[in-house]
């Protein structure tokens, strides 16, 4: 299925391929403040819409994963990072609007203890 994002704003839209149905939320220090729900996939099933100009990115600990956020809203609607299997794409499901998130099986993350 393919999904249409965006932060509240609109200045970063984006549409995603996956079948979402469960999400991650993590409890490392960026998470927690945030309060996003993620799931993850393969770099090339995320097209950004919008010019990468109206992405704002912070990186920390390792700096390893890219947080892209608005600089507008302060939404934080998607990240970059490398997994095992490739580049992935960590996409905040709360900025998806037709995903019913009561029906998402939900998994807690360990995130501080990375």
């Amino acid at each position: 299925m393919i999904y249409s994002g965006s932060c509240h704003c609109g200045a970063i839209a984006f549409e995603v391929e996956a079948e979402i149905t469960q999400a991650m939320d993590c409890n490392c220090s960026m998470c927690r403040r945030r309060g996003g729900l993620l799931a993850f996939v393969p770099r090339e099933n995320f097209k950004l819409q919008t010019p990468a100009s109206a992405v704002s990115t912070y990186q920390f600990n390792k700096h390893v994963i890219q947080h892209h956020f608005c600089a507008n809203c302060g939404i934080a609607p998607y990240a970059d990072g490398e997994s095992k299997t490739g580049p992935m794409t960590a996409v905040n499901v709360r900025c998806l609007p037709d995903v019913d998130l009561e029906t998402l099986t939900i998994t807690k993350v360990d995130g501080r203890s990375f």
